[in-house]
């Protein structure tokens, strides 16, 4: 049962009624709702004889029964979730019309949903994987989907290397082992995707297993837009700090912990009215401003492995998000939770960021496939506006809400209503003109910078040796040596403290740089020679060797609207965060 006393304000209510009667005021039934004297007795032809296939109870059960799992999502398939409010402190006007963040005090309901990432449905809590951190928000302007993870970068920027990176996080073909008794794969990928490095050491340090979900940031990582009332834009990174503050797991306390911690912890505490909130945070920085940072710093604002530097740009506070109710039946409010980060409301857009232009497709695809094209009709996922909306979509497998007689083209017979336009998409995005090409990022220097940030300026003495130790441990399952080479001469780029380190730990020898290295998966920015700088030895494409890696050049934006200021006023660093990394 929910564990507050207010109604889950993110569910409708039609849902509520039949998901909280209580079970003694019901009738056993069959699935057409024809009562059944007990569910137990079935049909036979004689005391001792066949079944009889008229038996409609039986043959439905067993039919239901047989068809109760739907397919499990490939990635973050083990996952917790809860209900619960987002009320705005800070409003964000200045910079955005998106009415959930207009007024203080306004609230907004909203369903999270937490996960491990390359684990199956019956994984364990406490694996050292990145955490998913997905947020529905109910706005009353639609849905806005936030699908973050617990770690501010990720371990690609090429959106085409996702399938093939999620399957060396999977089973071996073969051997069908994890990474956690055979290794090889995992460590192979990377080794041959140098651009990885800052995401691997946020794993393999403390961060890898957070201590439940309470106690875990949660980061966007992807650049949106946030438009404002004149049309002016800027770009943001939203930050969700946690207010239980952060903690972890070590490697060797993890098998101290049951296999579902972290559901236990997050229900427990909600159910006990030990509510776990989050400050909503955010980054901004102006169109102009995303050049400078590129040409002077050659950080790339659409490049999910770079983060932006807190000084330079400090974290705006928006609001708070609380948990406070547990879901009432987990498959059909946590399961059948579907987040899709297209689901945007007016006042936010996407950026050209290449890995979120490929997830805005492949979202909506996976719930089609996984829920069925009507996903956006259950309960969970049912958006709460203001107004009753329609659509001219139709038909489909479960079409519950199906708008009736009303026409399903434009008529002019039974016209619909238009709400009138509130931003001008054209003055939004950029201009784009130019030949196909075919992109791949190649590494670079500057790629290194923020890896190296991490571990000379923000890990302790201690936290290093448990990142060695993590990091040795698990390249003890590792088949292939020259694997370990290749991967500890990455780590030689970041901080020759690590490779040695790293060296001692394993008892293996790297390589001395990447200098002399190919990569099969990544251009070699770095490479003394020309037959080592393309991925794999491929031809070049006509864009190849503008040393630019698809960052935003001075001029890009010419032309386009861009609202002034970093974040419409100067507020300092949220929570005490101030490293030009990302909060510890």
């Amino acid at each position: 049962m929910p564990s507050s006393d207010s109604p889950i304000r993110a569910l409708p209510k039609e849902y509520l009624d039949d998901a909280t009667v209580a079970a003694p005021d019901t009738i056993y039934t069959a699935s057409n709702g024809t009562p059944v004297p007990h569910p137990y007795e079935v049909q036979r032809a004689g005391e001792n004889g066949p079944l009889l296939l008229q038996d409609f109870h039986l043959i439905d059960l067993l039919s239901h029964f047989d068809r109760e799992r739907i397919p499990e999502r490939v990635v973050h398939a083990k996952g917790s979730g809860a209900h619960g409010i987002f009320k705005v402190t800070k409003p964000l006007d200045d910079l955005c019309l998106a009415d959930m963040f207009s007024t203080e005090g306004k609230e907004t309901p909203l369903t999270v949903r937490f996960s491990t990432v390359g684990g199956e449905s019956g994984s364990h809590d406490a694996a050292r994987d990145p955490r998913g951190f997905s947020v529905k928000f109910k706005t009353e302007e639609g849905n806005w989907d936030v699908v973050a993870n617990n770690t501010p970068v990720f371990f690609l920027r090429d959106p085409a290397k996702f399938p093939h990176f999620i399957h060396t996080q999977k089973r071996d073909p073969a051997t069908h082992l994890t990474h956690a008794d055979d290794s090889t794969m995992f460590w192979d990928y990377l080794s041959q995707n140098p651009e990885s490095i800052h995401q691997v050491m946020i794993l393999m340090g403390d961060r890898g297993i957070p201590k439940g979900y309470r106690k875990m940031h949660g980061y966007y990582g992807h650049t949106l837009k946030l438009i404002n009332k004149s049309g002016g834009w800027v770009y943001a990174q939203f930050h969700f700090i946690s207010d239980q503050g952060t903690d972890f797991i070590t490697q060797e306390d993890s098998f101290n912990y049951g296999p579902d911690f972290a559901q236990k912890d997050l229900y427990g505490a909600i159910d006990s009215g030990d509510f776990p909130s989050w400050k909503l945070c955010v980054q901004t920085m102006t169109p102009k401003e995303a050049e400078t940072l590129f040409e002077e710093q050659k950080i790339n604002v659409l490049d999910m492995t770079h983060v932006w530097p807190h000084k330079q740009f400090p974290l705006r506070e928006i609001g708070t998000m609380e948990l406070n109710h547990n879901a009432i039946n987990y498959f059909a409010e946590v399961e059948q939770a579907a987040y899709n980060p297209s689901h945007m409301v007016p006042g936010i857009e996407p950026s050209a960021d290449p890995v979120l232009q490929s997830r805005l497709f492949s979202y909506a695809d996976t719930h089609r496939h996984r829920v069925g094209v009507n996903y956006q009709q259950l309960p969970v996922n049912q958006a709460k506006t203001k107004y009753h909306k329609s659509s001219f979509q139709r038909d489909g497998g479960m079409a519950f809400y199906n708008h009736g007689q009303a026409p399903n083209y434009l008529s002019s017979i039974a016209p619909i209503s238009f709400k009138p336009r509130v931003m001008d998409v054209d003055k939004t995005h950029g201009e784009f003109v130019g030949r196909a090409v075919a992109f791949l990022s190649e590494i670079r220097p500057e790629d290194f910078n923020a890896p190296r940030a991490l571990w000379e300026r923000v890990y302790s003495d201690e936290a290093k040796e448990r990142m060695i130790k993590n990091i040795s441990g698990h390249m003890e399952n590792c088949r292939e040596k020259e694997i370990i080479k290749r991967q500890i001469a990455i780590f030689r780029e970041v901080s020759p403290d690590i490779a040695t380190r790293l060296e001692k730990a394993t008892g293996i020898k790297g390589y001395p740089g990447i200098a002399d290295m190919q990569f099969n998966g990544t251009h070699n920015g770095m490479a003394k020679s020309e037959k080592n700088r393309t991925a794999n030895g491929i031809k070049p494409s006509l864009y190849f060797g503008t040393n630019q890696n698809a960052g935003p050049v001075p001029g890009t934006h010419a032309g386009i609207n861009g609202a002034k200021g970093t974040n419409g006023h100067s507020n300092g660093h949220a929570n005490g965060h101030s490293n030009d990394v990302d909060p510890k």
